[in-house]
């Protein structure tokens, strides 16, 4: 009996000292796998190397000041190594294949939700999902990413777009409301700051509210550029927005610059073309009798 309980002493402090041995190996084999590039490797021994060092990091504080110190030292580099494979995931996942990107990226979020590499690849994901056939599921992946990361604005933006097209105005709104202050706070003005305004002035001209409406869409401009299908629902409504306002408070230059974005609109092959000529011509007309 004395000699069971030793060997049961002995495994609980050895356990531990072997865990960290195994991953100090397969980290090294992890290394290698990425000096190839070789994915499917990189996704297997990142899953082993996450999977055990969740281990080493969850094992509790011994009770001496010397054991504490190399669990400490071991919990440290668990975690380095935790970091390190969450890496390699996204960092193959960029340059991967859809399907592989998609496999490595879902990868990360099973063993490690709260990544900081998860919450920047993302951006990644959705295209990889959009990419394979697989979009469907991105509503989905989106809602889910937005429990760890409730300022991610590719998955605020992502929903905003969705229920755009689902015709959901409300949840657009503030979808894209959210988005917006996200990538304020963030710093990271560009495309996505656009479209989020974009989806918000959208869907204040649903509604009417033309001044909302104005001042979104003027914001998105400069981000759309190149888009033709994002310009031209702009500057079609944007001419709308100003036109009703500069007849309710009687602001002729309004009116003028109304006429300016409907003919702008009217260069833009597409839905809004058609309508933004007509328009033009009306709000010239009527601008022409304001003094």
């Amino acid at each position: 009996m004395r000699l069971s309980i030793l060997s049961f002493t002995i495994l609980l402090v050895a356990g531990p000292l072997v865990w960290a041995q195994d991953l100090e190996d397969i980290f090294a084999n992890l290394q290698q796998a990425e000096s190839k590039k070789d994915a499917a490797q990189i996704k297997k021994l990142a899953t082993e190397a996450l999977t055990l060092a969740n281990q080493v990091v969850a094992t509790p504080a011994p009770a001496s000041a010397e054991d504490k110190e190399n669990w400490a030292a071991r919990v440290a580099r668990a975690r380095d190594i935790q970091v390190r494979a969450e890496y390699d995931l996204y960092a193959t996942a960029a340059s991967a294949p859809a399907a592989t990107a998609v496999e490595l990226l879902s990868t990360l979020e099973r063993l490690s939700p709260k990544s900081k590499y998860l919450d920047e690849g993302y951006a990644r994901y959705f295209q990889a999902l959009s990419q394979s056939g697989a979009s469907a599921k991105i509503p989905a992946v989106a809602e889910n990413a937005l429990k760890n990361f409730p300022e991610n604005e590719d998955a605020l933006l992502m929903l905003a777009d969705v229920a755009l097209k689902g015709k959901q105005s409300d949840r657009a709104s503030a979808y894209a409301e959210r988005a917006i202050a996200a990538i304020g706070k963030h710093g990271k003005p560009g495309m996505t700051l656009g479209q989020a305004h974009w989806i918000a002035g959208i869907v204040h001209m649903e509604k009417s509210q033309f001044y909302e409406a104005n001042k979104d869409l003027r914001a998105a401009l400069p981000f759309i550029k190149g888009n033709e299908a994002m310009m031209g629902a702009a500057l079609f409504h944007l001419g709308v927005a100003n036109y009703q306002l500069g007849k309710t408070f009687m602001r002729k230059a309004q009116v003028v610059e109304a006429v300016k974005f409907s003919e702008e609109a009217a260069k833009i092959k597409g839905p809004f073309a058609e309508q933004a000529w007509r328009n033009a011509y009306i709000m010239k007309t009527e601008g022409a009798k304001m003094r």
